[in-house]
């Protein structure tokens, strides 16, 4: 798991069914969910949102009685910013520079969604960087020092203190997205209630700063705390 192999992979070099593999490896992902504690961020953030179409796996006759369409092979999404309902749902990310990595999967990225992870977990007077995109419009009134990169003008880094570096960007949590993607594709198409375990076990391995065997002692530590 911390080579990031498929299910099939894994039961492949483990001699197993890969419904075996499939139940442990569920298993680990759900108690790192659970486990994992909080992060508190300080300093300076980056806040961003990404969508990944996920939609409803699992037999018919239960996707019918949760009063939902089944998963469809090829599912494309909707255009433009999904939801959960979509079958687009977006994970809103923060990162502190130099630090930790927070990751939400979230039913929208409304202003009254993102609103309460924002004050629980990121210290007031912090400096927050974020795109244009007007969810964000509100953080200074919230207590934060905000300032915003304009994509849409084609701006992407911007020295507003005229110290030479270009520190107002999202370049940081942009790029967890590019790793994110990555690490799911050799999934094949996650369903919904399992994206959030997926989301949790990338953003412990990303705040471990470890990967392959070397991610053994860190998960230990968490599984068996």
């Amino acid at each position: 798991m911390g080579l990031n192999l498929s299910n099939s992979q894994i039961a492949r070099e483990l001699g197993l069914y890969i419904s075996s593999a499939q139940k442990m490896t569920a298993r680990i992902r759900r108690e790192v969910q659970r486990k994992s504690p909080e992060n508190m961020l300080s300093g300076v953030i980056e806040m961003d949102e990404v969508y990944v179409i996920a939609g409803y796996k699992g037999r018919a006759d239960l996707v019918r009685r949760r009063g939902r369409k089944g998963r469809r092979n090829r599912l494309r999404g909707a255009r433009g910013r999904g939801t959960l309902a979509r079958e687009k749902p977006p994970i809103f990310g923060m990162i502190q520079r130099h630090g930790k990595l927070v990751m939400k999967v979230l039913p929208n990225v409304k202003q009254s969604t993102i609103e309460p992870i924002i004050e629980r977990l990121v210290e007031k007077e912090s400096v927050v960087y974020t795109d244009e995109y007007d969810i964000y419009s509100h953080l200074s009134r919230l207590g934060y020092i905000h300032s915003t990169v304009c994509h849409s003008r084609g701006e992407y880094a911007r020295d507003d203190d005229g110290d030479g570096i270009r520190e107002v960007h999202v370049n940081s949590i942009e790029g967890v997205w590019s790793l994110l993607r990555s690490w799911l594709r050799p999934h094949r198409g996650i369903s919904q209630g399992k994206l959030p375990a997926y989301v949790a076990f990338f953003q412990f391995i990303y705040n471990s700063r470890a990967r392959g065997t070397s991610l053994l002692p860190s998960l230990l530590s968490l599984l068996l705390a």
